[in-house]
């Protein structure tokens, strides 16, 4: 499908998950995404699971419409040949541990030299200034570090990671934020910069109101279950047959009254220790069991049902299975089916944005590695099959063909 980044070519060294991210979200908007994998073994997700027949899930799921070309960056003309290919590239995304690319003498000022107009967007743990610029970081030591952890998870039990990678993909979109802006700037400077993103600092920013409240009133963010800090009832309920979640809007009064009348308990709406959005803040744990003690009485598509009419914010605390099987989902597109030639027909989380003239959207399957080894270098660089297969016989790149080994 076209998009709107149609004429924008990225050179993708990321692996796993973070950098791979950007370059997925950059791809289904349109752009030509070329993977550089390292022989033998490619992208280390290639061996994460659930792999089913030798077949990486994980590695699908990030890596979907992307090209494969596989070039030994230890050696020279490895290198020489990567230079070569920055020329013809806008975009360079690499998420490795902080000083790999300087080992390999492809640092950003060394492409920059070769292209003025590249964009060079490094992903890291910590990123490339202070104490802990050289220290590697994973998803969930970020988590950790960030404060995420310590505010999410039963009030009552631990600390608990998301059960999603956010510090991977948080880190993902800021680097697509970053490169797009430098795009951006690029149009009128000509100039391609520098594009510096720490996993770090992204959960610091994903945080919306943690910090700001913590420095306002001098008060440590605890873990809160599902419900809000501010706003009661803002969580989830349990039913006779599951969960609701309900997101009562601040100083919605009468949608306070209505949701007392709907749960049976009239009399809560009138206690001054309920009255107002501050009150039942301050008094949470005396209304919570009097709200749940409504909720369990009936089913959750009871419930729904209910309170919709009267613009009370409400919806199933739903599966993955159940999520999945929306109809609001199929509406939307957000899960289309995507062939694999080993994995069969998967469907696939869709792009979320969607632009009315040139949507951007999955673009195919994920490659084998160095699948499209003969075709970019082709394309990019004029080569042709003898000089390919010259390249191939010397190991300085691969193909499909070549037997690729697990890490």
């Amino acid at each position: 499908m076209g998009g709107p980044l149609t004429d924008l070519r990225i050179l993708d060294l990321t692996w796993v998950l973070s950098g791979p991210f950007c370059t997925m979200t950059l791809g289904d908007l349109g752009a030509d995404v070329i993977k550089c994998e390292r022989p033998p073994y490619g992208d280390n997700a290639r061996s994460t699971g659930p792999v089913i027949d030798g077949e990486s899930g994980y590695f699908f799921s990030v890596n979907r419409g992307k090209r494969s070309i596989s070039i030994d960056l230890r050696t020279e003309e490895g290198r020489a040949l990567f230079l070569r290919l920055v020329r013809e590239v806008d975009v360079v995304v690499e998420n490795f541990t902080p000083g790999a690319m300087d080992r390999l003498g492809l640092d950003y000022e060394t492409l920059a030299a070769e292209n003025p107009r590249l964009i060079y967007c490094a992903v890291s743990g910590f990123g490339r200034t202070g104490p802990l610029k050289d220290r590697p970081a994973l998803d969930v030591i970020v988590q950790g570090m960030g404060g995420f952890m310590s505010i999410t998870g039963d009030p009552y039990g631990g600390p608990v990671r998301a059960g999603f990678s956010i510090g991977d993909v948080a880190a993902g979109l800021y680097a697509a934020v970053g490169v797009l802006s430098a795009v951006y700037e690029r149009e009128r400077s000509g100039l391609g910069q520098l594009v510096d993103i720490s996993m770090l600092d992204c959960q610091i920013a994903v945080q919306e109101n943690a910090f700001m409240r913590y420095h306002v009133t001098g008060e440590t963010p605890q873990r809160l279950g599902t419900r809000h800090p501010t706003a009661v009832p803002f969580q989830a309920f349990a039913t006779a047959d599951g969960h609701v979640v309900i997101a009562l809007a601040w100083g919605e009064s009468d949608q306070w009254s209505l949701l007392c009348a709907e749960l049976g308990v009239i009399e809560v709406a009138d206690d001054p220790r309920f009255a107002t959005a501050e009150a039942r803040a301050a008094n949470h744990a005396e209304l919570e069991p009097l709200l749940a003690a409504g909720f369990v009485r009936d089913t959750t598509e009871h419930w729904v049902e209910r309170l919709q009419p009267f613009g009370i914010p409400c919806g199933a605390l739903n599966t993955i299975p159940q999520a999945a099987a929306l109809p609001q989902i199929a509406a939307r597109e957000m899960l289309v089916p995507v062939e694999h030639h080993t994995l069969g027909t998967v469907p696939l989380p869709n792009t979320p944005v969607k632009l009315s003239r040139t949507p951007g959207g999955i673009a195919g399957t994920s490659p084998d590695m160095g699948e499209h080894t003969r075709e970019v270098l082709r394309d990019l660089l004029g080569f042709d099959d003898a000089e390919v297969d010259a390249l191939l016989e010397r190991d300085i790149v691969r193909d499909r063909r070549a037997p690729v080994e697990l890490a």
